[in-house]
């Protein structure tokens, strides 16, 4: 797995390349945590390039996403193939976040 990260004029984004499982989702929680602690408000994660996501990659989302209302922040999940949409369908996590295309 490879994280971009870039600071938005809307938010800070995190492209995530390849897989976001078990084995990568420590490092990934552990971007988005700082990010917040950080003072980030606003995530956007472009999954344009995810090819796999596993219920540890979506625990992750959901801590982020848990910490941001807190702060009246918001996740906002992009380019979602159309595999890796049914996954967040499956589990009932597609209300929590706003998807956007891109």
């Amino acid at each position: 797995m490879e994280i971009l990260e870039q600071k938005l004029d809307n938010g800070y984004e995190f492209k995530v390349i390849g897989r976001l499982d078990a084995s990568t989702s420590n490092d990934f929680e552990e971007k988005v945590i700082a990010a917040i602690e950080n003072g980030e408000t606003e995530i956007i994660v472009n999954f344009s390039e995810l090819d796999y996501i596993s219920s540890s990659g979506l625990r992750v989302l959901l801590v982020g996403a848990k910490k941001l209302k807190a702060l009246s922040g918001s996740v906002t999940l992009s380019g979602l193939k159309k595999h890796i949409k049914e996954v967040f369908e499956i589990a009932g996590f597609t209300p929590l976040f706003t998807i956007i295309e891109g």
